[in-house]
């Protein structure tokens, strides 16, 4: 180990070893990386804090490094203090065939290959990917949206936006209809912002009425209500991103779980127990209506505000939850 190195450790000086990290990535120093973060985890039990620094060399390898070396780290214990799951960061940067001889873990190969197929690759009939783990399909079907993905940079996250909705928004009278009690229906929708509400700034509500989405949205609006309706694959698109986000300083979940959500809360919605089939998703979720709806208001940070109808049944329910970069 490079005496320098060693002397950051002892002295903490963290900005210190975050450039030497720089350095080390730069010169493909993989072994060395780790060797560094086996000493700062010795340097722990001295009692010095070198958690970020072994943190962010977990992520530069997850980001940066062969296959081999980046599948070592994937179930680190410290990924919660990343900017997203390392499954969703290595995936992002290596392909299937890439890591996966080195997954030695059900779970990190099931949430790695879900990552991937949702970057192009389709992956039917690899045993390897333990589809049972998740109980998605291992390829992008054609009724599913481009879900919104992740681009992670040696410091810092970029996250795709959702489409803007075909329609526009336009002006509804808001009449809140009666509600009905259904905590089923509400815990999966509340559920898709968890990081929001529990981890950062965030508020969501979230109901259930009989009638329609227009009387479910009148009871989350203190003003006006503007609402535009949604086709199935840009609800999923929302979704799905909601649920892989962390919001404003929640811990990201990823876009593996982002798809899971979108296919539980909308097997939920359907009255199916999990899993579900495709073909039983595909042809019960048609039956149902989505909508985008907002207070006429600008609205910044995170938001998602959406109704679902069931013109079958007879019910509807809506969500409205956001949450700001800005602490008070």
């Amino acid at each position: 180990m490079n005496q320098r190195l060693l002397e950051l450790i002892e002295a903490g000086d963290l900005n210190g070893l975050l450039r030497a990290i720089d350095a080390l990535a730069a010169r493909r120093a993989w072994d060395e990386m780790l060797e560094l973060a086996d000493r700062c985890d010795d340097a722990i039990e001295r009692g010095k804090q070198m958690w970020p620094i072994i943190a962010h060399i977990d992520y530069r390898i997850a980001l940066e490094a062969p296959g081999d070396y980046a599948a070592t780290v994937l179930e680190s214990e410290l990924s919660r203090f990343l900017l997203g799951p390392l499954t969703e960061v290595a995936a992002s940067t290596h392909t299937w065939a890439e890591l996966s001889p080195h997954l030695d873990s059900p779970q990190a190969a099931a949430y790695v290959a879900q990552e991937r197929i949702l970057r192009g690759e389709a992956l039917v009939g690899a045993t390897e990917a333990h589809p049972e783990v998740l109980q998605l399909p291992l390829e992008l079907l054609e009724w599913e949206p481009t879900y919104a993905l992740a681009t992670y940079r040696a410091d810092h996250v970029e996250v795709a936006e959702p489409w803007e909705p075909l329609s526009p928004l336009a002006d509804v009278s808001p009449v809140p209809a009666p509600e009905v009690p259904d905590d089923e229906v509400m815990n999966v929708l509340l559920d898709l912002v968890g990081p929001w509400t529990t981890e950062s700034n965030g508020a969501a509500r979230a109901v259930v009425v009989e009638g329609d989405a227009a009387g479910a949205a009148s009871r989350l609006t203190f003003s006006c209500l503007r609402m535009a309706p949604l086709r199935r694959d840009e609800a999923l698109q929302r979704i799905a991103w909601a649920a892989a986000s962390g919001g404003a300083h929640g811990r990201r979940r990823g876009a593996a779980f982002g798809r899971f959500s979108a296919w539980y809360a909308t097997s939920v919605l359907c009255g199916y127990e999990w899993p579900v089939t495709e073909e039983e998703l595909r042809e019960a979720s048609a039956s149902l209506d989505w909508f985008l709806w907002d207070e006429g208001a600008p609205e910044e940070g995170w938001t998602l505000r959406l109704a679902v109808e069931d013109p079958r049944d007879g019910w509807s329910a809506a969500l409205a939850a956001t949450d700001v970069l800005a602490t008070v």
